[in-house]
């Protein structure tokens, strides 16, 4: 039997906010979304020499980096003077960037791998001096294998997602969750045109980006399966129909999943499996990261062709569970997230495994507190041991609906964890 934990009736909540509202005051002049990553950035810097921060292109990396370590230098390694220097001679680059008076941020640091053994004899001279290098880079696999291969136990890596949408309600240019929503949480595209930006950035990532990293990938392709997959979104993944749609094998599909995973564009969410006597569900469900490149492969650019769209709720509850886990990701970094679902049908949006205690999360696309759903909820949540349930939907409030299950309106839990 669980035990469901007390309900408070309280929204989610752990950032302490009005910390966050002073770090980015001094930064509003900036235009800055804030960011509620800067607290881990800043302890990272206190307690390692390196901070290495991944994340997708143009997802913010930079702007944060010079913000949150102004006495900082700053080097791109993308730009061909600045990258054929550091191949001549990186460490003494190193050196003379990030001397007594000042750090050192390297942009893109992937562009020039021999960076990595020159940071770890710069480190090892002076390993005192905490926080010296912060290095971004937007291409996954590369940074991974320097940092592994040449920086273990001297780097804290961090991974910056999206806006959140408790974040693009900030700053001197919030916007709603519903723009979020439509727009996805790339500051830029939440700006401007997110469906001229959108185009820009899928053009730049396929045609020049991973060729860049040493991927082998067809641009038309990529974008064929791109699109593909948004048809799908929030689908049980079956590679074989997929690449057989596609033309090509089973793990050939795989291999450019892998991919698309790497560069932060698509995320996997694998089923939650208990001995529970069911036939659960083995495949995985796949899902477009952000909801402003699920729309412009979909071809949706206003808030009506959403609200009109057969994707609605899939695009939803994707929107939702990436919100989630962007907060997750920061309140508790070692949490795994599932889905769980039996063959008979019975389903649990996102499941959350903090090791101590499961919470179980289920998404609705309008109101979510009617009898069925509660019951589903109610009936799934002993089978993945879990002590307390959301319903989250688009109504306001939060109320309680059952033993340990809540119902609440996404705009009242837009802060913190559940």
């Amino acid at each position: 039997m669980v035990k469901h934990r007390p309900w408070t009736g309280q929204p989610f909540a752990w950032v302490n906010w009005s910390r966050l509202a002073n770090w980015n005051g001094r930064f509003q002049n900036a235009r800055m979304f804030p960011r509620s990553i800067i607290t881990t950035l800043h302890a990272a810097a206190a307690r390692f020499p390196i901070v290495v921060v991944l994340g997708a292109r143009q997802v913010g990396k930079t702007t944060l980096a010079r913000a949150a370590f102004k006495t900082h230098r700053y080097l791109d390694l993308e730009d061909p003077r600045t990258a054929e220097r550091f191949r001549l001679d990186a460490r003494f680059e190193l050196d003379a960037g990030a001397d007594a008076d000042a750090g050192l941020i390297l942009d893109e640091a992937q562009a020039v791998p021999s960076v990595f053994g020159a940071l770890r004899g710069a480190v090892d001279a002076q390993r005192a001096r905490l926080g010296r290098f912060i290095v971004l880079g937007s291409a996954q696999p590369a940074l991974v294998r320097g940092v592994s291969e040449s920086l273990a136990g001297r780097a804290a890596v961090i991974e910056l997602d999206p806006l959140t949408a408790h974040e693009a309600e900030q700053g001197p240019d919030a916007v709603s969750w519903s723009q979020l929503w439509l727009k996805g949480g790339f500051p830029d595209a939440l700006r401007g045109d997110s469906r001229a930006w959108w185009e820009s950035y899928l053009r730049l990532v396929l045609e020049r980006d991973l060729p860049q990293y040493g991927v082998r990938a067809d641009p038309l392709f990529m974008r064929r399966l791109l699109t593909m997959l948004a048809h799908q979104h929030g689908g049980l993944l079956n590679a074989s129909a997929l690449g057989g749609s596609l033309g090509v094998s089973h793990h050939t599909l795989l291999r450019h999943l892998d991919v698309l995973e790497s560069i932060y564009l698509l995320r996997r969410l694998p089923p939650y499996f208990r001995n529970v006597g069911k036939r659960l569900t083995k495949a995985p469900k796949a899902y477009l990261r952000d909801t402003g490149l699920l729309h412009h492969l979909l071809n949706i650019s206003t808030a009506d062709e959403l609200a009109s769209h057969p994707s609605r709720g899939a695009s939803w509850e994707g929107f939702v569970i990436e919100d989630v886990l962007r907060r997750e990701r920061l309140a508790h970094p070692s949490t795994q997230a599932f889905f769980w679902r039996t063959a008979a049908g019975a389903e649990i949006d996102l499941v959350l495994d903090r090791a101590s205690e499961r919470i179980a999360l289920e998404i609705k696309p309008g109101r979510g507190d009617d009898a069925r759903a509660v019951r589903v909820l109610r009936e799934a949540m002993p089978d993945v041991d879990a002590a307390r349930g959301w319903i989250v939907d688009q109504a306001v409030g939060v109320e309680l609906v059952g033993e340990g299950i809540a119902r609440a309106g996404f705009a009242a839990v837009v802060q913190g964890a559940p």
